[in-house]
């Protein structure tokens, strides 16, 4: 005799996929009504707005400091608060501190992994924060004797189930912010190594995050392979405004430095910048001519300049209001991987996969 609960379970099934259909058509629906009030707002474009402005003039920069010293692929960097060391990471799995005025290198340190993918200097800059392939976020003290041995001070602060892909420490040495191939993001206390934030909302990897400028701003923004930006609440976990106009992996977020925007950088050879405000997209910066992806974007401390490195070796220099190209740098002699701004403002620094970091000024 055949069990009554078959069909029961069959049943069951059935209205489960039913109100699964509805659900997602529900969804859409929201979705494409959200589309139609954010549209009701996009009354003029950033550029129409920026036309009586000044535009800018000829650009000279050029390299200044050719930091050489990897075996390998440079694969990120940071600046130090003091506007004069950096830390970079490579392929190689070797992360240097140098000093960006000497070109001396200051402490190295070889982790046990190969593709170290992310690299932060904590804000007193006695520490510096790394990670990539080994899944995981250390934390290395760093002190004036330059023979001590680093990796024996080592403290492996965030454990993710997948590769680190981006590291921050928030605005003290003592908590830090990570996002990682396993489609999270998460908050660590640095002393005791606990989780204390995490953060779901991507389909897919996350690549890179930044933290808002402000002393008060509890947010950040992260950017995947799911194609999103995502802006997240650091104290509630929550994603407070989300992004989805670019057409490939995002691979770099930058906050533009008044906090009310940020920019980002895509395998679809496009930046983009959203205003937080009116949130929405109000400009691209893309030519034609361009077609390899962003690997990296950041601010001029104005706000006025976005800096860009791409694949095919160049740093792109754009009029953030005017959305054109003011300048194009050459010098890399492979793939621009990582590119910041340094704290005053003065010059900027990119690596790449020629092995070597570059300051520009």
């Amino acid at each position: 005799m055949r069990s009554p609960l078959i069909p029961e379970m069959a049943t069951q099934e059935v209205q489960l996929n039913e109100t699964l259909v509805h659900l997602k058509t529900e969804s859409e629906t929201l979705k494409s009504k959200l589309e139609e009030e954010r549209a009701k707002l996009h009354d003029v474009e950033l550029h129409q707005v920026a036309e009586k402005v000044d535009g800018l003039g000829q650009f000279v920069m050029k390299t200044r400091r050719t930091l050489k010293g990897h075996g390998n692929k440079v694969l990120c960097m940071d600046w130090c608060k003091d506007k004069r060391r950096i830390v970079s990471s490579s392929q190689d799995g070797k992360v240097i501190v140098w000093d960006a005025f000497t070109t001396n290198k200051e402490h190295a340190v070889t982790m046990p992994c190969t593709w170290v993918m992310a690299c932060a200097y904590a804000p007193s800059g006695c520490a510096v924060a790394c990670g990539g392939l080994d899944n995981k976020c250390s934390v290395y003290p760093l002190s004036l004797d330059k023979n001590e041995n680093l990796a024996a001070k080592k403290k492996s602060v965030a454990m993710h189930t997948n590769y680190l892909s981006a590291c921050s420490f928030t605005n003290s040495d003592m908590q830090i912010l990570t996002s990682s191939g396993d489609g999270t993001c998460a908050l660590w206390d640095v002393e005791s190594g606990q989780l204390l934030q995490s953060f779901h909302g991507h389909a897919a990897d996350v690549l890179c995050l930044d933290l808002a400028p402000s002393e008060t701003g509890n947010t950040f923004v992260s950017g995947g392979c799911d194609k999103k930006a995502n802006v997240w609440d650091m104290r509630s976990g929550q994603c407070i405004q989300s992004f989805e106009t670019h057409e490939s992996d995002i691979n770099s977020v930058r906050y533009y430095p008044s906090g009310d925007a940020f920019a980002s950088g895509s395998d679809d050879a496009t930046c983009r910048l959203y205003d937080l405000r009116a949130d929405r997209e109000v400009a691209i910066y893309s030519k034609d001519s361009i077609i390899f992806g962003v690997s990296s974007v950041d601010f001029s401390l104005s706000g006025r300049l976005l800096f860009a490195g791409y694949n095919d070796y160049t740093i792109n220099v754009w009029d953030v209001l005017k959305g054109t190209r003011v300048s194009i740098l050459f010098g890399h002699e492979n793939r621009v991987s990582t590119l910041r701004v340094s704290p005053d403002g003065t010059s900027f620094c990119t690596g790449s996969w020629d092995h070597t970091l570059r300051i520009w000024a």
